[in-house]
């Protein structure tokens, strides 16, 4: 029997003319079974592609922001208080843009942004909030592509650069601007503690003008962040209760030469290639910074793609049980073929293509599904969440309940999760899983179609 006369008899196992348990021409249950496990495989491919689609774009959101926006590529960080001991006096916004110019000449180092990282009690017109202060550049909204793409300007401007009445700019994240109810144009104060020769420690006041808000997308970054210019922050936070950090964007954060880079600048840093030595220095890369947050985010996602795969498999399992119902119907037929020559690796391959090809039919329709169903998820949630609000109003006025009190249902809370979450095609693992299917299709067939070409025609053809 040739592979040509399997292929064509498992043609005729997926498309009969005529079912051969049945005389009314209608499907057999083997072949009901087939259609169904088909359509199993294909629903139960949807969820998994949709949420490996899903969490690859969120994990991408969200460690793209946090390297853009907070780590960098490379960061170097500088102890002040060596720099202090060393020069014999405190670092001035020259300096650091000098150490930044130096640094953005090492090779595979496309741009070096100087800044001043503290703490600091904000007080607004409403409130009061921890901040985490970040002094900058005063061009750095603009000049690192970085915070110009993945900063949203909510109101106001982002030039940190002093106008002509010489008063300090703040440029204030939209969760943190709204708990303090600030607004561009209202004034901010910033409290922090310094030391003091003596050791004691020192509050200081320091006010500010807000001149615009910001939003990263990501509200666990904008509940703290306060941006004010590095002059300010170098003239009014202590070495002690700050930190100076250098932070180096590369060609591509995630290459394998990140490394590589990171080693060029460990040789200019500590003075290996001729430079002087910057007294204090530390070199990191985001992966170091972040490899807790990163972890967290792999192990989520991979626990959530073995719960999808789980069900793939559970679902594979009914070509396996359709194919034994289809060689119990087709006894006769199997015998028949035997009986002029068929052989049982023949009819054995005969199976095996069929239920191959249900998983392929399956691949075919869950695939393209759970791609359409990842790439739209944001309007598919916005749409959930105003059929939900939609009820919960119903309820409430159903059952006269202060309206004043409702709150929108978020099925994602922003406090957790990115506002819009990014689109991200992984074709490499959309790959992986599609080959993994149909292999997994052919390997649920092996038993029932061994079965099939084990079957003894004299057997069969004496119970007639």
């Amino acid at each position: 029997m040739t592979l040509a006369s399997s292929l064509l008899y498992a043609i005729r196992i997926l498309f009969p003319k005529s079912s051969p348990s049945s005389s009314s021409g209608r499907k057999s249950n083997g072949e009901r079974s087939l259609a169904g496990a088909l359509l199993c495989i294909g629903l139960s491919l949807v969820p998994l592609v949709s949420v490996l689609v899903i969490s690859d774009g969120m994990i991408q959101g969200i460690t793209g922001r946090l390297i853009g926006l907070c780590s960098q590529d490379i960061a170097v960080f500088l102890d002040m208080s060596a720099w202090q001991e060393k020069y014999g006096g405190k670092i001035t916004e020259k300096d650091c843009n000098d150490i930044a110019q130096r640094l953005s000449l090492v090779e595979g180092v496309t741009d070096a942004f100087p800044e001043l990282d503290s703490t600091a009690l904000a007080a607004g017109k409403s409130s009061r909030s921890g901040a985490s202060v970040r002094a900058v550049q005063g061009d750095i909204f603009s000049a690192n592509k970085a915070f110009a793409s993945l900063f949203t300007v909510v109101e106001g401007s982002v030039d940190l650069v002093p106008d002509s009445s010489g008063k300090n700019k703040a440029i204030l994240c939209k969760k943190i601007a709204d708990d303090l109810g600030l607004h561009a144009g209202d004034s901010l104060r910033l409290i922090c503690v310094n030391k003091t020769a003596g050791g004691s420690l020192s509050p200081r006041m320091v006010p500010f003008t807000v001149s615009g808000i910001v939003s990263s997308g990501y509200q666990e970054l904008d509940a703290l962040w306060v941006f004010i210019p590095l002059e300010a922050g170098l003239a009014n936070f202590s070495p002690a209760s700050s930190k100076l950090v250098f932070g180096l964007k590369t060609a591509d954060s995630f290459s394998p030469e990140l490394m590589q880079v990171k080693d060029h600048v460990i040789d200019d840093v500590f003075g290996f290639a001729g430079n002087e030595e910057l007294e204090g220095a530390t070199v990191w890369t985001w992966n170091d910074l972040n490899s807790a947050q990163y972890q967290n985010y792999s192990s989520t996602k991979a626990l959530l793609l073995l719960i999808m795969l789980l069900i793939v498999l559970v679902a594979s399992v009914n070509i396996s049980s359709a194919l034994v119902m289809i060689v119990m119907e087709r006894r006769k037929e199997i015998a028949i073929l035997k009986s002029v020559g068929g052989s049982a690796g023949g009819i054995t391959v005969a199976f095996l293509l069929a239920g191959f090809s249900a998983g392929c039919g399956g691949v075919l329709l869950g695939i393209p599904l759970g791609l359409l169903a990842g790439v739209n998820i944001n309007t598919i949630i916005n749409f959930m969440e105003k059929i939900i609000n939609f009820f919960v109003k119903f309820l409430y006025i159903l059952f006269n309940a202060d309206l004043s009190s409702f709150k929108g249902v978020r099925l994602l809370d922003p406090a957790f999760y990115l506002q819009d979450i990014p689109i991200s095609v992984p074709f490499k693992e959309l790959l992986v899983i599609a080959f993994g299917t149909l292999l997994l299709s052919l390997a649920v067939s092996a038993i029932p179609a061994v079965k099939a070409g084990r079957e003894k025609p004299l057997d069969t053809l004496r119970k007639l």
